[in-house]
Formats: C-alpha cells, structure tokens, sequence
C-alpha cells in the first residue's frame, strides 16, 4: 500500500524505469470536461522525461464501490485509487501512450482491494 498518494515512486516499468510520481490536483470532471468521473492528475519524471496523467474515476462505480466497500467515498480514497491505479499502468506498460485514463470497474475494484 502507498505510504501518501502525493508522493511515491512507482515501477520499475517495461523498461526498467522507475518514476517519481507527484499528485497535482483532484476535481470532479463535470466541471472541465462535462464527465460524471472524479478526476486525478499526477506527474511523473524519470529524471529525463515528464509525464502527465489523469486517471478519470468514473462517479456511478465508485458509488457501488463505496457502498460495497462500506467505505466513505472521500478525496483522500479516490486519490489514492488513483494513485494505485497508475501504479499499475506503470508496472505494466498499460495505456501510458494516454493522458487520460478512465478506470473500468474491475479495476476500480482491483485497486480498492489493494488500498484497504
């Protein structure tokens, strides 16, 4: 589990990289980009080259999530969703050609189990 969501390292990826990984904000994507999703931007550094990225947590599944889970849908969980989920993009290689990557709902799921 991630000691803070804010910043942590993650990978190596494919290529043997590991990134430093910094949270830059969390905002409900209705109000940028008219989607019931709460969205979460990182950026990552190599030390080379940057990344941003946002993981778009679409609202209807944390919702089922949140009442499965018993958990409080809060902005510290869903950052840290977020932040698990682009762990494992990067550990895998998995969309990193994107910006913006919306979570399905077993992978929502996936990173819930990992966070609790």
């Amino acid at each position: 589990m991630l000691s803070s969501f804010r910043e942590f390292k993650a990978g190596p990826d494919p290529r043997g990289r590991t990134w430093e990984v910094q949270f830059l904000w969390l905002q409900t994507g209705i109000s940028i980009r008219h989607s019931d999703t709460v969205d979460v931007k990182f950026l990552l550094s190599d030390g080379e080259e940057r990344l941003e990225k946002v993981i778009a947590l679409p609202h209807p599944e944390l919702l089922a999530l949140s009442a499965k889970t018993r958990r409080p849908l809060t902005d510290p969980w869903c950052a840290r969703l977020a932040a698990r989920h682009l762990q494992r993009m990067v550990e895998t290689g998995q969309d990193m050609e994107k910006t913006l990557v919306t979570c399905t709902p077993a992978e929502l799921a996936a990173c819930a189990a990992d966070v609790a």
